[in-house]
């Protein structure tokens, strides 16, 4: 007879670390049947758990699962007890790391520390040198060049790093009732510089004026929260205190990532008031958490409003059928994001059907791309995300309305890579501020539809919108 031995050490180590409680778990398999990712995995999402339960250590820490979890929150947000099963994943990463257990995914493992680095030296993101060392390191010197060089043609590509550092004194602005703090993240200043093009076009055109926040710093996107919580907490917070100090009242992010690391950092210093003290005094700053931390799409329906945006529109989108994405983290989990539907969100849809486009109905508006795994599984990524573009043509769109630069870069930038099915034909993805300025009648320019890996001018001058 196998005598399974209990021990609890392990829980109660990510209980005391997370606040996570693992014997809530009762094994009803939601985390798992709803992984977009389980079937990669070599310990399903609710056999980690119960390992966890166990204090099986050995197993949790030799796992590929942790690894390759992509952090899209499904698990988190549909848990039945309220477990932040995601959390606990990066918890066992961290722990492994700890243990000096050689990780699983050795590839995932170095993006997180080139990426990193890469912060605390340059306060940015650098994209160029990211993707370069991460092809050298891995012995892959001439992945993605086509890709690359594709991008660079179009400016998509910063050559040169830039070099930040959050003030420790920021100057109040004298603030007018339609001024919103902005911060864009790294991307929108790099590979999804069209997306940041066509927001200062459509804010501007409707009265609604973008601060960007002076000199802030990366959000440390998935790599912090995945092996450094602690500085996943403290680089949204170094922004809010600029922020904060300029004197504006909401904070608008375009990026799906930068907006749900902003709003976890914010919901774990208002809950927790030891934590808060530790980084007010690391960062020299009292926080007063009076700014509302809100998603781009968010910003404009509470200042525009649809009503406004539908009278601004000069150039109806008629003709054209759109499958809105929203990506994972824009509505995950609800109790971060305040989305009043997180696994069918309608917000875009409605904003998009204003412009004249008509939205469609279909099953995969919240399934995972694959994140940050593009540059160190990108088999994975071609799948998911071929499977995304599928499941929108399936449904009839003529294109894809997205509203996070990661979710954009895999489905459109990768779309050459992907292997279509028998008569499948590449379909456009815009961001859902490009349309907005096509419907406004602003042009392809402000638009920059030019930068858009998979052209969308063919499809749009059929429908007779340039």
């Amino acid at each position: 007879m196998t005598i399974t031995e209990l021990k609890t050490d392990l829980a109660e180590k990510i209980r005391s670390e997370t606040g996570e409680n693992v014997f809530l778990c009762y094994q009803c398999v939601k985390c798992t049947s709803g992984c977009p990712l389980a079937e990669y995995f070599d310990l399903a999402p609710n056999q980690v758990m119960r390992a966890a339960q166990l204090g099986q250590d050995e197993i949790v820490v030799n796992a590929k699962t942790t690894w390759l979890c992509a952090g899209c929150q499904t698990c988190t947000t549909r848990c039945p007890q309220g477990i932040d099963v995601a959390k606990v994943m990066d918890f066992m990463v961290k722990e492994a790391l700890a243990r000096g257990v050689t990780p699983k995914v050795p590839q995932v493992a170095l993006f997180s520390k080139v990426f990193l680095r890469n912060v605390n030296i340059l306060g940015r993101a650098y994209e160029l040198g990211l993707i370069g060392e991460m092809n050298l390191r891995t012995r892959q010197p001439f992945k993605d060049v086509g890709m690359g060089m594709e991008m660079i043609g179009k400016g998509k590509i910063k050559l040169m790093p830039t070099f930040k550092r959050t003030p420790k004194q920021v100057k109040r602005v004298d603030v007018k009732p339609n001024q919103v703090a902005y911060y864009p993240g790294c991307s929108l200043h790099s590979m999804a510089s069209e997306y940041d093009h066509s927001i200062r076009a459509v804010t501007k055109a409707l009265d609604l004026d973008l601060v960007e926040a002076p000199d802030w710093v990366c959000c440390g996107s998935s790599p912090a929260h995945r092996i450094d919580p602690h500085l996943a907490t403290a680089l949204p917070l170094r922004n809010m205190a600029v922020i904060e100090q300029m004197g504006l009242k909401e904070v608008t992010l375009p990026c799906a990532m930068c907006f749900n690391r902003f709003r976890v950092a914010m919901h774990e210093i208002e809950n927790d008031a030891a934590l808060k003290a530790k980084m007010e005094s690391e960062i020299g700053y009292k926080f007063a958490s009076d700014v509302a931390v809100r998603s781009l799409l968010d910003t404009l329906l509470n200042h525009a409003g649809l009503e406004k945006i539908s009278a601004r529109v000069k150039k109806p989108l008629k003709d054209l059928k759109v499958a809105c994405y929203y990506g994972c983290l824009l509505t995950r989990p609800p109790k971060i994001t305040d989305a009043q539907q997180a696994e069918y969100p309608q917000e875009m849809d409605r904003l998009v059907s204003a412009l004249g486009a008509t939205t469609l109905d279909w099953g995969s508006k919240t399934q995972c791309c694959g994140a940050s795994l593009s540059i160190t599984r990108t088999d994975i990524v071609l799948n998911l995300s071929a499977n995304i573009l599928a499941d929108a043509r399936a449904a009839g769109a003529d294109a894809v309305v997205v509203a996070c630069p990661l979710c954009h870069t895999n489905l459109d930038g990768r779309q050459h890579q992907m292997n279509r099915r028998e008569g499948e034909k590449e379909i456009p993805v815009l961001y859902f501020t490009q349309l907005m300025a096509i419907a406004f009648g602003l042009g392809e320019k402000a638009a920059a539809l030019s930068k858009n890996m998979i052209d969308p001018k063919p499809l749009l001058t059929e429908k007779g919108m340039l």
